[in-house]
């Protein structure tokens, strides 16, 4: 069930603080704003209004035997991209970057936030439909700048009826399915990428695929590959 409200701060927050309240929040609701006056990406960063633009947000209930629950974000991101190729301009590529941002010719256009509360977590999720933010030194878009505009709310169902899809395949094939189509689905091995881990310097390489357990296999100069477990991951050409 998808429940809308005209304007909050955050509807991650807004569910997060259900959930502490004791709220039960079933699987497959979401939470949807026409606007967010207190919204934020990974990092701390704001991520607001917007009016046109999806911003909404579901819960996840962790269940014994479920993958790691840090792999939601490469399972939102199949999600998103597959919602988004319903609606995309024909000869547009979009591709997934690790670990939760979505890519159209190159500028980004949609972003994930997990946050886990009480064993829950809370899936958080922007697309630039109809205006896309201001980031400095940051290539962002919208689909408005590629064409028609679909409407937030057809957006939003087949962005709901995707999710639950990818939410039964991971929970009852495992990891591994998941990994290989997400990595069909990101810009190919090789691509070189700049990585910023959190309290290092930047590391130069290229893209050698997802690890076992999800996380990013960086090649380096010299022949090896370093595995990044966080980061922001800037591709050569943004």
């Amino acid at each position: 069930m998808i429940h809308k409200v005209a304007e909050t701060g955050s509807t991650n927050a807004d569910l997060a603080a259900r959930i502490k309240g004791g709220d039960y929040l079933p699987e497959g609701d979401w939470l949807i704003a026409d606007r967010q006056t207190a919204g934020k990406g990974r990092l701390g960063r704001a991520w607001n209004d917007g009016s046109g633009n999806f911003m909404g947000s579901t819960a996840v209930r962790i269940a014994p035997g479920d993958p790691l629950p840090a792999t939601l974000a490469l399972l939102t991101g199949l999600a998103v991209h597959e919602s988004l190729s319903g609606f995309k301009p024909q000869g547009r590529g979009l591709v997934l970057k690790w670990p939760n941002d979505l890519l159209l010719d190159g500028g980004k256009v949609a972003g994930i936030l997990l946050e886990m509360t009480a064993g829950v977590v809370v899936v958080g999720i922007g697309v630039n439909l109809a205006s896309a933010p201001k980031i400095l030194g940051r290539k962002v878009c919208a689909l408005a700048d590629y064409g028609a505009v679909p409407s937030r709310d057809d957006f939003a169902r087949a962005l709901a009826s995707a999710f639950d899809t990818e939410l039964q395949r991971w929970r009852s094939v495992g990891l591994a399915p998941l990994l290989r189509r997400w990595q069909s689905a990101a810009h190919p091995k090789g691509t070189p990428l700049t990585v910023l881990p959190p309290g290092e310097d930047a590391v130069q390489g290229t893209f050698a695929g997802l690890a076992d357990d999800g996380n990013l296999r960086l090649a380096l100069a010299g022949g090896s590959v370093r595995t990044i477990h966080a980061g922001d991951v800037l591709l050569a050409q943004t």
